[in-house]
C-alpha cells in the first residue's frame, strides 16, 4: 500500500555539483566518543577519543552523508584494533561510494605507574592516536604516542660548579604498525632514553632519586631522538617497523624558547594524491 500522505524528502547531497572541483577530503571532525582500546595490564580500558572521519569527494558530487560516519563508527567503537579499525574505513567508503576513506582517533591512555621508592601509585596520561586510510591500492594504519619526559642539560652539567638546568619535554613516535605491540612498552622504552619519566604521585625519597637519577643521565633533544631511533629499530622484537618518526620538544627552562629534533626511519608509503596529508 502506497503512503499517499507522507512527504518525499530532497536528498541535496546526492545532487550533482557542476563547478568541477574535487575534493581531497569531506566528513566529520572532532566527534567526541568512548571508546576501547587493548590495555597490557587489564586486557581493555575504556576511554574517550576525538574522532576524524573523512572520505575523498569527485567533482561531480555536491556533498556526502555525515550521518553514515558516525552510524558505521557506532558499530566498531568497542574494537578499534588495526583490522577492525580499516575494515570500518572500508566500510565508510563503501557506503559512501568513496575512492578512499580516512580516520583518526585521538584518546587519553592511562597507565597505574608507581613512584621509584616509595611505590606510591598514580595515574599517568599518554595521548595516544590511531590513524588509518584505505582505498583500492592503499591500507596504511599507524599509531602515534605523545610521552612526557624530564632531561637535564649536559652542557649545563658539564659548565656549572653546581647543579644543572632540567626540564619537561615531550617525545612523540608515530609507528606504521606491521606487527603487535603494546603501548605500554614503547612508552616505557621511551621513558629510559630520556633522563627520567614523570611520575604523578612522588615522595621526597622518590624526588631526591628522581632528580639525581636525571643528573647522572643528562640529556640533549638529540640525545633523546637517536636514543629512541635506535630503540624503536629493533622493536618489536623479531619485526621491527618498516617506517617510524621520532621528535623531541624540551619546554625550556632558562631560555625564551623550546630545543626541538626530529628524524624518521624507512619509506612512509602515502596514500594516492598525498590524501593522508
Amino acid at each position: 500500500m502506497e503512503n499517499k500522505g507522507k512527504k518525499i524528502l530532497r536528498d541535496i547531497q546526492s545532487e550533482a555539483d557542476t563547478r568541477e572541483v574535487p575534493l581531497q577530503k569531506v566528513g566529520v571532525r572532532g566527534l567526541q566518543y568512548p571508546v576501547q582500546v587493548l590495555d597490557k595490564v587489564n586486557k581493555t580500558q575504556r576511554t574517550t577519543a576525538a574522532v576524524d572521519l573523512f572520505v575523498n569527494l569527485p567533482h561531480h558530487y555536491k556533498g556526502t552523508h555525515m550521518s553514515r560516519f558516525i552510524e558505521i563508527f557506532h558499530k566498531h567503537h568497542s574494537d578499534l584494533t588495526m583490522n577492525h579499525f580499516l575494515e570500518m574505513l572500508d566500510e565508510i567508503r563503501g557506503s559512501l561510494s568513496a575512492q578512499y576513506a580516512y580516520g583518526t582517533v585521538t584518546f587519553p591512555f592511562f597507565i597505574e605507574k608507581k613512584a621509584p621508592v616509595s611505590g606510591e601509585a598514580g595515574i599517568m596520561s599518554y595521548t595516544c592516536s590511531y590513524e588509518g586510510s584505505v582505498g583500492e591500492d592503499i591500507r596504511n594504519f599507524f599509531i602515534s604516542i605523545a610521552v612526557p619526559v624530564t632531561t637535564l642539560c649536559p652542557c649545563s652539567k658539564a659548565i656549572s660548579d653546581y647543579g644543572a638546568h632540567n626540564q619537561r619535554g615531550i617525545v612523540r613516535v608515530k609507528l606504521l604498525y606491521s606487527d603487535f605491540f603494546w603501548i605500554e612498552d614503547v612508552i616505557t622504552m621511551i621513558e629510559n632514553c630520556a633522563s627520567g619519566g614523570l611520575y604523578s604521585v612522588l615522595k621526597r625519597r622518590d624526588e631526591k632519586w628522581v632528580t639525581e637519577h636525571a643528573y647522572d643521565n643528562p640529556r640533549f633533544v638529540e640525545d633523546v631522538v637517536r636514543e629512541v631511533y635506535l630503540g624503536l629499530r629493533s622493536f618489536p622484537v623479531g619485526k621491527p617497523f618498516k617506517w617510524f618518526s621520532v621528535e623531541a620538544e624540551n619546554f625550556e627552562s632558562i631560555h625564551n624558547h623550546n630545543a626541538y629534533a626530529r628524524t624518521e626511519y624507512g619509506t612512509c608509503p602515502i596514500s594516492q594524491k598525498g590524501y593522508n596529508e
